[in-house]
């Protein structure tokens, strides 16, 4: 019961402290909003332009509080494949956030091993560290399942293009008609390409933008099928129908393969769980016992060990069962 108690009281500490910064952030913000529309923070905003630093961007004005995160992706200019990847997942986050949250998390991480766990303060690093990833391991999963919806959509997308362009309408008005007929990812992603070639930007570069923000083989064989057949002409409905037809068998080829190895991802899966069921156990039934792993030198270095060998055979295992198509 003091394990849970404590628990829950960091937990409740947490979400409170949460809850007062984010209400002071939007509060900010509105205090912000309602300034631009008054016109009070013009005379200020004038000033800024007058400075030396007049060529940074807006983010610095909406983050007060991620000065430091927003330090530090500048320090290592993180920020361009840092907003690359937020754009791929899909999140309307900016650099400085990631990188702010990513060091709630260590806070927090070294918070619960230095209070709930019987470890040193050394290890209490440790397990921060072991945290501090968490938001982008989120970020990446919110990458692949994006990823993987688009790609599930995309042979449709296709043959909607083909067919639009066989009734008589441009390729780039079949762009637009996208948004209107597909669910997001698909129809957001194409609808920004369409306003980008709108607003003057070339057919080339906002395909190419697509590609870039989109990851999928399958969309740069499409891009690359556009770009092609723009230089050397042909019939561009005839390919598209052929590249859906490709992607389609890619499809199921996938699924016969994953059902195939559905064995071996499960068996990876249990034997990466055992021994960490078993060691929440022996923390319960015999919390002396599992302290020698904690308080002990050579206990630290057999439970490193022990931790290192169950993650590369996890990953080993993981690239066993993974063939790509």
């Amino acid at each position: 019961m003091g394990f849970l108690t404590v628990a829950i009281v960091i937990w409740l500490v947490a979400m409170a402290a949460w809850f007062v910064v984010s209400r002071y952030f939007k509060s900010s913000d509105a205090d912000k909003i309602k300034q631009r529309l008054t016109g009070i923070g013009k005379a200020r905003a004038k000033k800024i332009k007058e400075t030396k630093n007049g060529e940074q961007s807006i983010i610095h004005t909406q983050q007060g509080g991620n000065k430091f995160a927003q330090l530090v992706v500048e320090k290592y200019q993180l920020g361009p494949r840092m907003q690359l990847l937020l754009e791929q997942a899909g999140l309307r986050w900016s650099p400085a956030r990631l990188v702010h949250l990513s060091i709630m998390a260590f806070a927090a991480g070294f918070v619960f091993g230095w209070v709930v766990l019987p470890i040193p303060t050394a290890l209490d690093l440790v397990v921060g560290l072991a945290i501090a990833p968490a938001p982008f391991v989120y970020v990446f999963y919110k990458r692949k399942s994006r990823l993987k919806n688009f790609e599930a959509i995309f042979p449709e997308t296709l043959e909607f293009i083909s067919r639009s362009m066989r009734a008589g309408h441009a390729f780039s008005v079949s762009l637009e008609m996208i948004y209107r007929e597909f669910a997001e990812p698909v129809s957001g992603e194409f609808r920004r390409t369409f306003e980008e070639h709108n607003l003057g930007l070339p057919i080339e570069v906002a395909l190419q933008g697509l590609a870039k923000r989109v990851p999928s083989l399958d969309v740069h064989f499409f891009v690359s099928a556009v770009l092609l057949q723009k230089r050397t002409g042909g019939n561009l409905a005839e390919i598209l129908d052929k590249l859906a037809y490709v992607i389609r068998e890619r499809f199921k080829l996938r699924g016969r393969i994953r059902a195939v190895s559905a064995h071996g991802r499960m068996t990876a899966t249990s034997l990466s769980c055992i021994p960490i069921a078993v060691a929440v156990l022996m923390f319960y039934t015999n919390p002396d016992y599992v302290k020698f792993f904690f308080t002990d030198d050579i206990g630290n270095i057999m439970m490193g060990a022990g931790i290192f060998l169950q993650i590369v055979g996890y990953l080993v295992m993981k690239k066993i069962v993974n063939i790509e198509v």
